[in-house]
């Protein structure tokens, strides 16, 4: 096994100078081959996917993540998309960010440069290959492909198809490596391999992105869980306050941009939360209360349907992935904020709002990855960002932070441009080279 993690992670190495020199032209070529293949091999996608749902089902995964494995026309169809979308993007390999003159005529610049090799650890979801290969791609990094086991059918057959449009249009195929056995010790491995991975990207559930953060040797971006929080202000209109937050907590609650904690100022709290109450009761949300909150749905009789129980400390913390939203009742923007920065998981946090001042103050101190004026926390995802597609969410501080698109799979370095110069005018002394001219 270690022979084999270490072929695998050789060969995607050995392209990185091709791929660091590769015409924008040949990678755009490529990424357009593989979604037009995608959509003519429907059929052999499908056949692939369908053992990995039989082993699903027999194995007696959940509804929940056999939904995420499938493959069906229309999510197939959304991976040609994604592979087109990137293919559309400036390629921002080369590209000189700044460039200023020093005082000695020295020309100083960055210039954008790919990281290398990424190794992505993800669950489940087949779409992943897909979405990390092409951004990838685009971006000149070789790519060490591990998904999870119980998706490996599929990840094989997109993978073949990625690998059928690099050989046809001169995109060099080794950059992309796809680990086929479902051996976590090979994970394991190749983590240790300092100077032959440049990143880790983990996705999937905080009990993989532990492991891998543990265990790794190399740089690794990461982000645990989602505890989004919106807070309603009580200068906040409330038509889009209810339709935010239905949106954010309902639309789909099992990912990582929804929301968890609903936070409500005071002064609207009867105006607002019986109504939001019996919005999100019809939509079979358990609430989790604090003492005021839960008064307001007991007070009621119009909300005598709605699940709700008081809540714990621990609901404030928790990222439910589920129906449940836990609500907190504070006195202005200063305790909202103050709430965030203990309970929220620095992802993506809302305010609703009509006020510029707590707005602005908002976006200044709430220290997360995407902060949202007057607007659902379901928006942070790279596609929805106009990234094409995302490697992941990071709330990471250091290089990247919030979905993960082709600009954040470059590195910046220092390019200077001279005419002789040299440093303190420290020079080869002139009888020196006049003993040698003779």
């Amino acid at each position: 096994m270690v022979s084999y993690a270490e072929e695998k992670v050789n060969r995607a190495r050995s392209t990185l100078r091709t791929l660091m020199s590769l015409p924008t032209e040949v990678k755009n070529r490529t990424l357009l081959r593989a979604a037009q293949l995608m959509l003519e091999r429907k059929d052999f996608i499908k056949e692939a996917n369908e053992k990995d749902i039989q082993y699903a089902q027999e194995a007696g995964l959940s509804p929940a993540l056999i939904d995420r494995l499938l493959l069906n026309d229309k999510r197939i169809e959304g991976m040609a998309k994604v592979l087109r979308d990137v293919a559309s993007l400036p390629d921002p390999v080369g590209e000189i960010t700044r460039m200023w003159t020093l005082p000695n005529g020295l020309r100083v610049g960055r210039m954008r440069v790919p990281l290398g090799v990424v190794f992505i650890v993800y669950e489940a979801r087949p779409n992943v290959t897909v979405e990390a290969a092409s951004l990838c791609m685009k971006s000149s990094n070789a790519i060490v492909l591990r998904g999870g086991k119980e998706a490996i059918n599929s990840n094989r057959a997109l993978v073949e198809i990625l690998k059928e449009a690099c050989r046809e249009e001169g995109f060099p195929e080794d950059a992309i490596q796809f680990i086929d056995i479902p051996d976590r010790e090979i994970v394991w491995h190749i983590l240790q391999m300092e100077g032959k991975i440049d990143v880790a990207i983990p996705r999937g559930g905080e009990s993989l992105i532990r492991a891998v953060a543990e265990r790794a040797r190399v740089p690794v971006i990461k982000h645990y869980k989602g505890v989004c929080n919106i807070y309603v202000d009580d200068e906040a209109d409330l038509e889009k306050a209810y339709h935010i937050v239905y949106n954010a907590k309902v639309q789909r609650p099992s990912v990582c941009n929804a929301v968890e904690n609903l936070i409500i100022n005071r002064k609207i709290l009867h105006k607002f939360f019986p109504k939001m109450a019996y919005i999100l009761g019809k939509a079979g949300v358990e609430l989790r209360c604090d003492e005021e909150s839960l008064e307001v749905i007991n007070s009621d009789p119009r909300l005598s349907f709605v699940k709700a129980k008081p809540a714990v400390e621990e609901d404030y913390y928790e990222e439910f992935l589920d129906l449940i939203l836990a609500v907190k009742v504070v006195e202005d923007i200063d305790e909202a904020i103050a709430f965030i920065e203990k309970y929220g998981s620095k992802h993506s946090d809302a305010i609703v709002t009509e006020n510029y001042s707590k707005a602005l103050k908002f976006i200044r101190e709430v220290d997360s990855a995407a902060v949202y004026v007057n607007a659902s926390t379901r928006f942070t995802d790279g596609n929805e960002f106009g990234l094409g597609a995302e490697m992941g969410i990071s709330t990471d501080k250091i290089h990247a932070r919030g979905p993960m698109g082709l600009e954040e799979l470059t590195i910046q370095k220092f390019v200077i441009l001279g005419e002789g110069q040299v440093r303190d005018n420290f020079r080869v002394p002139s009888h020196i080279l006049k003993e040698w001219d003779g």
